[in-house]
């Protein structure tokens, strides 16, 4: 059985974390298309990292289907639109979790970044 590295994963989730966050910040630099994909694309990446992190010694596929449908489920959620919910998305954290509104191409870029993570982890460079 392969068991995930914790110190790879945490390095992986905090450069992941890094980078979608500065996929925002730094917006209006960054070629229209990065701009519009790249934050909803890193966020399903990271959470492929979270979930390889919490259930190590689930495979691949496991960990990939689990973070796809975790991301979906988010973007599935944005169609209701209830008051404490949308008071649960006007904090920063809230709204980087949660999102706002429901957009097709989210689930594209929410697929993108699950297949990402699954190919690099497939890399076996990941595992101990």
């Amino acid at each position: 059985m392969r068991i995930r590295r914790w110190s790879i994963y945490l390095v992986l989730i905090f450069s992941t974390l890094l980078l979608g966050l500065a996929s925002r910040k730094f917006a209006p630099w960054l070629p229209s298309w990065i701009a519009a994909y790249a934050g909803d694309t890193l966020w399903a990446l990271l959470i492929f990292w979270l979930i390889g992190l919490l259930r190590p010694s689930w495979s691949s596929k496991q960990v990939a289907a689990t973070a796809w449908g975790f991301a979906f489920g988010i973007e599935i959620s944005q169609l209701y639109q209830a008051p404490w919910l949308n008071a649960i998305r006007a904090t920063t954290l809230g709204g980087l979790v949660l999102g706002y509104s429901f957009l097709w191409s989210d689930l594209v870029c929410y697929s993108m970044g699950v297949l990402a993570g699954y190919l690099l982890e497939k890399s076996k460079r990941l595992w101990q």
